[in-house]
């Protein structure tokens, strides 16, 4: 280390950029597509190919602990997106709570420096704050989306169209339609700490990241979708507590349109279970997170006749919001050129400025802040608008409106007045669209835009926190090439699924993600020249997949399909030998769930254990054999790439109280986007989920290239070298010293 008091810098900022591949960084790179990026390496130091070798597993939350803590996962015991549960086998609970977090973060260190240190949405281990020192400023950091998504959100995303034809008024909720989900843990209903009551309509557990299934359960046939359970009880309860996902009225706990907010909060404190059933390829994220989930609304459209002050010539529309409770008003207006190209929305039908929400001329997003509702709770809410299409006539109208966040929640701020900081001199938080999948054109014209404008509100935020507020240490993470390749990276290569699908189109669209990407790291460019040290970390890459998957090391929920297969996993099947949507426990002798964790059914651990302890070595080593074993039907392949037991997986780092009996991994061409396999896997076009990282600025050498192999947990270190702090107490990770200046 260097002497501590003669450090290379006392300013730092890691840009965190999630889902972050090198080899696509590198390409794309090398054709001059990312002009920012390449004056960060002219100035600074990295592997030739970008590379950082990521912790396993290969999931948002493990690895930017890894990186804040400089230890292991199985150290710091976030060993997956969920955590699992400690009563069922096939349950798994929230686990985005820094009091999940056994290792010691770096932040806690600068701010015991003296250093006044930011943490911006560092998801996983940073929210509650980890340090009660007032040098310490958190925001949000309980889901990888984008701030406030988890809990301030009113109203969920709509496209309307308004027509000359359409008779008839139609709202249909997107919980009628495929919903979308994935590691944006978005705009989730609070559940009551104790309640005795399981909630069962996770019908906005959205899109990204790292969370997505289908969650409509048919009783009719369990495993066309995955049955989910949102539980108190244990596996051996069979009350009707444990409701399953069905979209009917009456077995719905919650309303039309009510989110549960699943956060650190009172769900994670009383370890409330979610079951995810996996049996096939329809359940997986790949083949729900591309779907398009929106409320969809139908209007016809109207004279003037009843309005108050508006144009004769215009014509007028309706649509709902806030689940269908409140009723807004639409006018189509046309230029002085005569062609309709203006849309201005109403509270009432009295068009009037007091009266004006929002103005939307075409070809634009607009933001516009109006009251929502939600449940009982009233809130300013900040939206965007854009229309989609709009014909020169007037008579043909498709428009997009965001889903809606509340301006005014602060609860993820610490100190809370951060955000009113923020909404003062920057604007409100901007929703981010979580449709497109394979809609491409939504994709296009909603879905990119509205990251890139949250991309340049994140950029301008942060510049403005950093100049006021003279931090000296901040910490930042980014969601938007991640939550875009849930959505659609696997759309990239014509496999039989996707093959409505046209693959030069997505391919075009991991690179407008990735210029995107580069946009926003040349905001940060001038701190080079104000004496800052910059890293640029990413947690895991995106591949795009050479093959479809087997169902096994899907990270949401229990894997049914292999396991089942090789005889391990039992269903329970009626008298008609359909299966039920059960787990035969008393049949069971091993399950596997979350990305890469196996599970014994250990008799005197697990609430219905049959494997006496005696027995439980020769099961791993059987189980480790058929995975080994195991080929896929189509390419004839194994479809495992290592298997070991949790004593033997210390090698890499995956072992311990938090990880199953057994850890393993996918094969090299079975990969999903990532999570399931090593972070040296390689996917088509040159995609991988090899993380990056490149430093730049005060104390690090210009220009220059190492050959060093680095892992995620030299980066702490390596901060911590530069600042001449201690290193955080269970940093496992050592000094990158060859970048050093």
């Amino acid at each position: 280390m260097n002497n501590k008091n003669n450090p290379l810098n006392r300013k730092i900022l890691v840009l965190g950029i999630d889902g972050m591949d090198a080899a696509t960084t590198k390409r794309l790179l090398d054709d001059g597509k990312m002009p920012n990026l390449q004056q960060y390496l002219n100035q600074g130091a990295a592997r030739e190919d970008l590379q950082m070798l990521g912790a396993l597993p290969t999931i948002t939350p493990p690895c930017w602990t890894t990186l804040a803590t400089g230890a292991y996962p199985g150290t710091h015991g976030i060993t997956c997106y969920w955590r699992q549960s400690p009563d069922s086998l096939d349950a798994v609970v929230y686990n985005m709570d820094s009091k999940n977090c056994k290792a010691e973060q770096i932040w806690n260190v600068t701010t015991e420096a003296g250093m006044k240190t930011l943490v911006w949405h560092w998801p996983g281990s940073s929210w509650p704050p980890t340090s009660d020192s007032p040098l310490l400023h958190v925001v949000d950091g309980t889901q990888p989306g984008s701030v406030n998504m988890g809990i301030s959100q009113m109203d969920w995303e709509k496209i309307i169209t308004a027509d000359a034809d359409i008779k008839k008024f139609d709202y249909t909720k997107h919980t009628e339609k495929a919903a979308g989900v994935g590691c944006n843990i978005t705009d989730l209903y609070e559940l009551i700490g104790g309640s005795d009551t399981a909630v069962s309509d996770q019908e906005n557990i959205a899109n990204d990241a790292d969370t997505q299934r289908d969650l409509v359960h048919e009783k009719s046939d369990p495993h066309v979708t995955s049955a989910v359970i949102l539980s108190t009880t244990s596996p051996s309860d069979d009350s009707s507590n444990n409701i399953t996902n069905d979209n009917s009225d009456e077995n719905s706990a919650l309303g039309d349109d009510e989110m549960m907010e699943l956060w650190w909060g009172d769900a994670a404190r009383h370890g409330t279970e979610i079951r995810t059933y996996v049996y096939d390829l329809d359940d997986t994220e790949m083949m729900i997170g591309a779907k398009v989930a929106y409320d969809s609304i139908r209007s016809p459209l109207k004279s003037t006749d009843d309005w108050e002050g508006a144009p004769a010539e215009a014509f007028a529309f309706e649509f709902v919001t806030s689940a269908g409770e409140l009723t807004r008003y639409g006018l189509i207006l046309k230029s002085a050129s005569g062609a309709y190209n203006l849309v201005r929305i109403y509270r009432s039908k009295s068009a009037t400025s007091s009266e004006l929400i929002v103005e939307i001329p075409l070809g634009r997003i607009v933001g516009a802040t109006n009251n929502e509702t939600k449940k009982d709770r009233i809130a300013p809410s900040y939206r965007l608008y854009k229309i989609l299409s709009l014909d020169a006539n007037g008579q043909n109208l498709r428009l997009w409106i965001s889903n809606a966040l509340d301006t005014t929640n602060d609860e993820l701020w610490s100190p809370k007045q951060l955000l009113t900081q923020v909404t003062q001199q920057v604007g409100p938080v901007p929703p981010v669209s979580l449709i497109g999948g394979e809609d491409s054109a939504l994709v296009d014209d909603v879905f990119l835009p509205s990251w890139a404008l949250y991309n340049q509100w994140q950029a301008d935020a942060l510049k403005m926190l950093i100049k006021e507020n003279e931090y000296e240490a901040v910490f930042t993470h980014l969601h938007n090439v991640d939550c875009a390749g849930h959505q659609v990276w696997h759309l990239a290569k014509t496999l039989e699924p996707w093959a409505h699908t046209d693959e030069a189109t997505y391919q075009r669209v991991i690179e407008d993600v990735y210029v995107q990407t580069d946009d926003y790291l040349g905001e940060f460019l001038y701190l080079l020249d104000e004496d800052w040290t910059i890293f640029i970390v990413s947690d895991h890459g995106l591949l795009v997949g050479e093959n479809v998957p087997p169902i096994l090391g899907e990270y949401g929920g229990l894997n049914i399909g292999v396991m089942e297969e090789l005889g391990y996993t039992v269903m329970k099947r009626d008298a008609n030998g359909n299966k039920t949507g059960e787990v035969d426990w008393a049949q069971t002798t091993a399950i596997q769930i979350r990305s890469n964790h196996i599970y014994v059914n250990l008799k005197g651990r697990d609430a219905a254990g049959i494997v006496l302890p005696e027995e439980q070595y020769d099961l791993e080593e059987r189980i480790i054999s058929d995975l080994y074993g195991y080929r896929d039907q189509t390419t004839g392949k194994r479809v495992v790439g290592i298997a070991l037991r949790n004593k033997d997986a210390v090698v890499l780092g995956a072992n311990g109280p938090e990880s199953g009996d057994i850890f393993f991994t996918i094969e090299e061409g079975f990969n999903r986007l990532h999570g399931d396999g090593l972070s040296t896997a390689a996917g088509y076009m040159d995609t991988s989920t090899m993380p990056v990282f490149i430093a730049a600025g005060e104390g690090i050498s210009a220009n220059v290239s190492t050959q060093r192999v680095i892992r995620q947990v030299d980066v702490t270190p390596t901060i911590a070298s530069l600042l001449s702090l201690r290193y955080p107490k269970q940093c496992e990770g050592g000094v990158i010293h060859q970048i050093l200046s």
